[in-house]
């Protein structure tokens, strides 16, 4: 990460609303101008391993009903909101159907998949409920739940770091080639946590955000991001009754 990073002030996160974070030089554009893109970044729709607490990493798992009613909230949302230029999204079943509900709605005609914006791998973890993995497999389970982003996971799992370098350098690609202009990224939960990282090197944890969330990002260059709001779910206010 570069020096460059602008740390923007956040306003207490409120139950329905959006971390709200603003940098001088844009706060007041309505529009990308050419020297930066402008990246909504979406976490998929719900599914029933959500509910269950399941580890889902790298399996595929499809929306619940659920799941479905947030990605059509989103999708309308961001059909009122400006053009569109491309729609990327991890190559996991769930973020490409939120991904391709998106597209139709807004007139995209192509999602682009890309498996470095997966969610982390946990190794043998996926598929097990937080008991049973701390039951079957404690030290992995552990390592799984380590604070510390260098540890790795044994039996083929991703360190956070790992997560953080493929998805950052995803990210990184996506908004030097779509400057001045508005793409949308689907994706997962760490990948979230790893982008906030990149933004927002000097703070702790990211916020939580739940499915069907959106944030949104200004890059300016690979290490020159700004996060102007984090984990916005106004929109899915007739859904949450029934998360």
């Amino acid at each position: 990460m570069g020096d460059a990073v602008h740390i923007a002030k956040s306003v207490e996160l409120g139950s329905r609303d959006a971390v709200e974070l603003n940098d001088d030089r844009d706060a007041q554009s309505v529009h990308p101008s050419v020297d930066h893109a402008e990246i909504s970044l979406v976490r998929h729709g719900q599914t029933d391993w959500n509910i269950d607490r399941r580890i889902q990493g790298q399996l595929d798992v499809k929306l619940n009903e659920v799941g479905r009613q947030q990605t059509h909230a989103v999708a309308d949302r961001l059909s009122k909101e400006r053009e569109i230029s491309a729609i990327y999204s991890s190559d996991l079943k769930r973020a490409i159907e939120t991904a391709e509900v998106i597209a139709a709605t807004c007139g995209v005609r192509e999602v682009i998949k890309d498996p470095d914006l997966r969610e982390q791998n946990p190794g043998k973890l996926q598929g097990l409920s937080s008991k049973e993995a701390a039951r079957l497999y404690p030290q992995i389970y552990e390592a799984y739940r380590s604070i510390s982003c260098d540890q790795e996971i044994p039996d083929g799992g991703e360190s956070k770091d790992q997560v953080y370098q493929r998805c950052t350098s995803c990210l990184q690609n996506i908004g030097l080639k779509h400057k001045g202009e508005r793409v949308v990224v689907v994706t997962h939960g760490t990948v979230h946590t790893s982008i906030y990282r990149q933004a927002r090197p000097n703070e702790g944890p990211a916020p939580k955000v739940q499915n069907g969330s959106i944030s949104i990002l200004h890059l300016f260059s690979r290490d020159d991001w700004v996060i102007k709001s984090w984990g916005d779910h106004s929109h899915l206010n007739q859904t949450e009754e029934k998360l």
